[in-house]
């Protein structure tokens, strides 16, 4: 019989969180303070973030212990499984063989858990009552209120308003764990009346949303902010995905030619590919491919410059070395309100500067199309980010039946799709439509970037 799932014992499951920075061929460029323009130092950090974090952030540490009260939490929704998808290989009558990391079934449904329920923790341990955060489509407002109620801390979620109205059943799930979630542009912050005065009818962006999450997290003693994606401490908590996955495919006897995840911000991307690319930056596997598929509505890899920038609308966050469409960028409402985002990673935008992963952008409705092919064989409804991943991996398999070549393909699959069905429906009826980004949209976006000198 054919095995389709991989599976970990609990007792097997890593224990240590994989850091990329001290393996990275050429160190990563420095953050710089929002005022100064002076390289960031821990201490600039602290009204944001505990000092763990701020730690683990600039940590030259390989391997960083996940603590016993964090390991407690994964245990009750990891490990997740490693799927082969052999009817979707069927279907697409392909050469290749094609497996995917599944993170929909966490409480929250998605990979969002595994940075939340570690920044909580963080947070607690430093006596803090209160946290403030953004979310776009909604999965990460999901995991951290859960986070935050496992450890008796309060949550002010700002959700950008095109998500908000879109995806009420996320909203509907964070109040159910206690969390605060409100519109965004929102009444509450400066960033947000600002906003609502110059466009009483702005659609949000996550961007704006961080501006007012900040703003609210430095206004109150008892209050830091918490990100689910784009800085180094994120990813290197989502790295769990890629060592889980490495031992998975051990059972397997097998080992990815071709890795590919969707990105926004960069995490659940990082979680997995991470683990993996020391062995292509140590010379062991230098023909593995790395893909991150983004879409053509939001392409900061695929058609931003690579300069330092805000990472909200308001400029109150560092200045970051990455790939991006302007801090001012407000997206097109496409449904995957998770890759919404002007910016991308600092390490993710590094690794693809120096030529260790690829790019690529994608229209909104072919990922749908490549979302319900994988539903009608592999059984699951994934959330319109996923379908982005999907619709690559069905693409690299198609490629393999027209060469005939038998490549291993290994996807993070990030979430279900069960509260997107309203997108789904768009998409059946023929009323969902694509966007781009044009050149135009890319000159007046660039118009406002931070002039850095030297830089």
């Amino acid at each position: 019989m054919k095995r389709a799932m991989y599976f970990l014992d609990q007792k097997d499951m890593p224990t240590k969180w994989y850091n990329i920075l001290p393996d990275l061929p050429e160190p990563l460029p420095d953050a710089l303070h929002p005022g100064t323009g002076n390289p960031l130092t821990p201490p600039d950090l602290a009204p944001l973030f505990p000092m763990a974090l701020i730690m683990q952030e600039y940590s030259p540490e390989r391997y960083i212990e996940i603590p016993d009260e964090v390991q407690e939490i994964y245990h009750t929704f990891r490990p997740s499984i490693l799927h082969r998808a052999y009817r979707l290989e069927k279907a697409l009558d392909t050469s290749a063989k094609i497996y995917y990391k599944y993170e929909g079934t966490s409480q929250a449904g998605s990979h969002k858990l595994n940075t939340a329920v570690a920044q909580a923790y963080y947070n607690k341990k430093e006596g803090i009552k209160r946290i403030s955060t953004e979310t776009g489509a909604g999965q990460w407002g999901s995991a951290i209120a859960m986070g935050c109620k496992f450890f008796d801390l309060e949550c002010k979620v700002y959700m950008v308003k095109i998500s908000y109205n879109q995806k009420p059943y996320r909203r509907i799930l964070m109040e159910t764990w206690g969390a605060t979630c409100v519109p965004s542009p929102s009444p509450d912050t400066k960033a947000g009346r600002d906003m609502l005065a110059k466009d009483p009818n702005c659609n949000g962006s996550l961007g704006l949303a961080i501006s007012e999450a900040v703003e609210d997290a430095v206004s109150r003693d008892d209050t830091h902010y918490s990100l689910g994606s784009v800085l180094n401490h994120v990813l290197l908590h989502q790295t769990i995905i890629g060592e889980e996955a490495r031992l998975q495919m051990e059972k397997a006897d097998d080992y990815p030619d071709i890795l590919i995840g969707c990105v926004g911000g960069g995490s659940n991307f990082g979680g997995m590919v991470l683990p993996w690319l020391r062995d292509k930056i140590s010379g062991a596997k230098p023909k593995m491919r790395v893909i991150a598929v983004e879409p053509q509505a939001s392409p900061s890899l695929t058609k931003g410059p690579y300069t330092y920038d805000f990472g909200d609308v308001a400029g109150l966050t560092p200045l970051l070395k990455m790939y991006t469409l302007g801090h001012d960028f407000m997206p097109a409402p496409v449904h995957a309100g998770g890759l919404r985002y002007h910016g991308m990673s600092p390490i993710v935008s590094h690794l693809c500067k120096l030529g260790l992963i690829e790019a690529q952008a994608v229209p909104q409705v072919a990922t749908f199309e490549a979302g319900v092919q994988f539903a009608r064989t592999e059984g699951i409804v994934s959330a319109p980010e996923a379908n982005h991943a999907i619709r690559v991996t069905i693409d690299e398999a198609l490629k393999c039946r027209e060469t005939g070549e038998a490549k291993t393909i290994l996807m993070c699959h990030s979430g279900h799709g069960n509260f997107d069905l309203t997108a789904y429906d768009e998409y059946l009826s023929g009323r969902l439509q694509d966007y781009t980004f044009s050149d135009t949209e890319m000159k007046k976006a660039l118009d406002n970037l931070p002039k850095v000198p030297g830089k």
